[in-house]
């Protein structure tokens, strides 16, 4: 039998033919500005977590609201007095739908963040404001009156590069992250894939303008959301597929821990629902072509520069959002193979209603077509 590792062999010639670009190519950009890294040695790659309930199907029975007007709806704010559901859209526009008009959800163009803005995590502040994390202006104020004010693009120095969860406590201080300052939001994917720690948490002091880095080193910094005790926070890291814990106040304050790990899918936004849940966005579920990914850095350069020549398919289905309780535990999944990069939940009365990186709806389901978690 001929030996395919002889140069006469054809077969090898191809083979050479067809990885020696990929590999120089992969050490060409690599050493240009791309440098893929391993994930933390207590990085999990075991099973996920076990969720109690599944909902596994639910486009069947999603209901599409505002479909064409709402581009891109990343997260959402409800005021339960005007009733209205505010959201940010892929053209800088805040836009807010009527909830109390018998179902006709009406979309109104609210106001605009900005000539380049694209507004990610959007939370209602203290004094009827609307705080914005934009990933290219920065973290925002919208006043009732519809003025917009740049509250902060920079800590240390350092500008932010995709400004994107958004919070705020009960004493009016404002947390939120920094996904990466290195890559901006248009090539997000390269940060996923580096799977470098990029990322920071952040609060800002209104009263005094005083910006804080509370952590740094996160890997793709996501959505973050205050506990109802406001004694900590909880915020998520997309790349390793977990929340953690990071405490604001008390006896505690400064500790950072475990919330929950090994998700099922790669968080997004977090919300508190006010009746004793979080519900994490997962903009896509886990597989094995993507744990393989992570397990070999060398596999994302190339993945890297392929990206650069060809569009490479990332696999980002069997999205969904998570429901999980105050001390982490996982209560109930509502997901489907055929759902693609949603963002985030949030619940208003019995409802789930959630976002979307690049559709152009909000969606929602009846809860009360399910079994309603258990607190």
């Amino acid at each position: 039998m001929e030996d395919p590792t002889q140069s006469s062999s054809p077969i090898f010639k191809l083979l050479l033919l067809l990885i020696i670009p990929v590999i120089y190519s992969t050490y060409v950009y690599q050493t240009d500005n791309y440098n893929a890294g391993p994930l933390p040695e207590d990085h999990s790659f075991e099973t996920s977590i076990s969720v109690p309930e599944l909902h596994d199907r639910i486009l069947a029975k999603a209901q599409r609201i505002g479909e064409g007007l709402l581009h891109g709806p990343e997260d959402l704010a409800y005021d339960p007095k005007s009733r209205f559901l505010y959201t940010g859209c892929l053209d800088g526009w805040i836009r807010r739908v009527d909830l109390a008009d018998n179902g006709e959800f009406k979309v109104e163009n609210w106001v605009q963040t900005g000539e380049h803005g694209r507004p990610l995590g959007v939370v209602l502040g203290l004094d009827g404001s609307l705080i914005i994390a934009d990933a290219y202006e920065g973290l925002l104020k919208v006043s009732p009156d519809k003025e917009v004010e740049v509250l902060v693009d920079e800590a240390k120095g350092v500008k932010f590069g995709i400004t994107d969860g958004v919070d705020v406590a009960s004493d009016g201080t404002i947390y939120f992250t920094d996904a990466s300052y290195k890559y901006r939001l248009d090539n997000h994917m390269f940060d996923i894939l580096e799977a470098r720690p990029h990322g920071r948490l952040m609060s800002f002091d209104p009263s005094s303008n005083e910006t804080i880095v509370l952590l740094q080193d996160l890997y793709f910094a996501n959505g973050v959301a205050v506990a109802p005790d406001q004694k900590s926070l909880i915020y998520c890291e997309t790349v390793l597929r977990r929340c953690r814990r990071y405490y604001i106040q008390g006896e505690k304050k400064g500790i950072n821990e475990s919330f929950i790990d090994n998700l099922p899918g790669y968080p997004d936004n977090i919300r508190y629902d006010g009746e004793g849940h979080y519900w994490i966005g997962l903009s896509a579920g886990r597989t094995m072509l993507w744990d393989i990914f992570f397990k070999y850095p060398i596999l994302r350069s190339i993945l890297y520069v392929a990206d650069k020549f060809v569009t490479v398919p990332k696999s980002m289905k069997n999205s969904g959002v998570l429901g999980v309780s105050l001390d982490g535990q996982p209560v109930a999944l509502y997901s489907d193979p055929n759902l693609i990069l949603v963002t985030g939940g949030l619940k208003i009365g019995n409802y789930l209603y959630y976002g979307s990186l690049y559709k152009s709806y909000i969606s929602r389901i009846d809860l009360t077509q399910t079994k309603i978690p258990e607190k």
